[in-house]
């Protein structure tokens, strides 16, 4: 039972230091990869670069739909990824072509290093889920 919690310990201590890296920028692979820690990360979500749901276009504000979702996408052999939306039936449509969402978040974030305005979303209209 020692050594379980030593590698639980130590599996910790790692994910620490590794948020911290995202968190600072300290890593070449951080910069590369925006929004690449866990969904509970105030640096993830205050690094995340829309303000808008990336499916419907909606402001991220808790409201009529309920509270925003921070959705961690797992694809084997990448980094997990934060994708914020703004309810649960914006989930089920990232899942359907993650690729074309992920490429709008990231376009999102290069634009917001550059000092431009993002571009919006293609979304759903008179969002009703």
């Amino acid at each position: 039972m020692k050594t379980r919690f030593s590698l639980h310990t130590g599996l910790a201590g790692l994910a620490l230091m590794l948020a911290a890296s995202f968190a600072t920028g300290s890593s070449a692979f951080a910069a590369e990869t925006p929004a690449v820690v866990a969904a509970d990360s105030a640096a993830a979500v205050a690094a995340y670069p829309l303000t808008t749901c990336v499916i419907s276009g909606d402001k991220l504000e808790a409201g009529d739909m309920g509270p925003i979702i921070e959705y961690v996408h797992k694809e084997a052999g990448k980094p997990d990824r934060l994708v914020r939306l703004c309810c649960r039936g914006c989930v089920k449509d990232f899942k359907k072509d993650p690729a074309k969402y992920l490429k709008i978040i990231d376009d999102a974030a290069a634009a917001k290093a550059k000092g431009a305005a993002p571009a919006a979303s293609d979304g759903h209209a008179g969002h009703s889920h």
